[in-house]
C-alpha cells in the first residue's frame, strides 16, 4: 500500500472516530436547545402547579414548554429538564427563601412522546395535527441513530480492509460515511425547523431568551467531520484500486 493512501486511510479513521464521539456525546446530553429567564421566586403557587405538571407523564407539549420557559430549561433529544430552588419537592408548597441556588430536575421523554403527533395549537387537541411539526420531531429523533449506525458499520467494513490488507472494500466506508453525514445534516436542519415553528405557536415570554446549545453544536460539527471522512476513504480506496489496475496493465504489457 501506498504511504499516501495510508495517511489518508489513518487520517480517515481518526476523523470517523472523532465524529462518532460527537454524535454520541450529542445524542446523550441534554443541551440541544437552552432558554435564559428570570429567578423566579420559589414562594408562588403557580410556580409549584408547574413543576407539578412538568414532572407528570401526561405533560402536554403547551404544558412542559411553559416550564422550560419559566425556568431555565434545557432540552435534549431524550430529556427535558429546568432548574428549581433545592428545598422545593414536586407535591408540597416551597418555602420562601432568599437564596438563588438552584438544582436541574429532568424528565425523560417516552418513545410514545417521541412519536405523538404535533398539533397546530401546541396542548389543544381539537386544532389538528400539525404534520410539518409532527414528521420534524420524528425525524430529529431517528436521524441521529441511523447516522451513528451507519458509522459503525463503516467502521466494521474498514476493519475487514485492514484485515484483508486491501482498500477497495473501504469504498463501501465512505459510502456510509456520507450517508451518515446527510443523515446528520437533516437531524440538524430537522431540528432548526422544529425549534422555529414551535416559536411560532408559542412566543417566548418577555425577558426569555433562547438559544443553541453545545449538544446542538457538536452534532453540527460531527457532520462535516463525516464529509471530510468519507471523501479520504473514497479517495483513497477509488486512486489506489486504479493504480493497481494500471500497473497490472503494465506488466501484462
Amino acid at each position: 500500500m501506498d504511504n499516501r493512501f495510508a495517511t489518508a486511510f489513518v487520517i480517515a479513521c481518526v476523523l470517523s472516530l472523532i465524529s462518532t464521539i460527537y454524535m454520541a456525546a450529542s445524542i446523550g446530553t441534554d443541551f440541544w436547545y437552552e432558554y435564559r429567564s428570570p429567578v423566579q421566586e420559589n414562594s408562588s403557587d403557580l410556580n409549584k402547579g408547574l413543576w407539578t405538571d412538568f414532572a407528570s407523564d401526561e405533560a402536554d407539549e403547551k404544558t412542559y414548554n411553559d416550564a422550560l420557559f419559566r425556568y431555565n430549561g434545557t432540552v435534549g433529544l431524550w430529556r427535558r429538564c429546568i432548574s428549581i430552588p433545592p428545598n422545593t419537592n414536586w407535591y408540597s408548597p416551597p418555602e420562601r427563601t432568599e437564596s438563588f441556588d438552584v438544582v436541574t430536575k429532568c424528565m425523560s421523554f417516552t418513545l410514545n412522546e417521541q412519536f405523538m403527533e404535533k398539533f397546530v395549537d401546541p396542548g389543544n387537541h381539537n386544532s389538528g395535527i400539525d404534520l410539518l411539526r409532527t414528521y420534524l420531531w420524528r425525524c430529529q429523533f431517528l436521524l441521529p441513530f441511523v447516522s451513528l449506525g451507519l458509522m459503525c458499520f463503516g467502521a466494521l467494513i474498514g476493519l475487514c480492509a485492514c484485515i484483508c490488507r486491501s482498500l477497495y472494500p473501504t469504498i463501501a466506508t465512505g459510502i456510509l460515511h456520507l450517508l451518515a453525514g446527510l443523515c446528520t445534516l437533516g437531524s440538524v436542519s430537522c431540528y432548526v425547523a422544529g425549534i422555529e415553528l414551535l416559536h411560532q405557536k408559542l412566543e417566548l415570554p418577555e425577558n426569555v431568551t433562547g438559544e443553541f446549545g453545545w449538544s446542538f453544536c457538536l452534532a453540527c460539527v460531527s457532520a462535516p467531520l463525516q464529509f471530510m471522512a468519507s471523501a479520504l476513504f473514497i479517495w483513497a480506496a477509488h486512486t489506489n484500486r486504479k493504480e493497481y489496475t494500471l500497473m497490472k496493465a503494465y506488466r501484462v504489457a
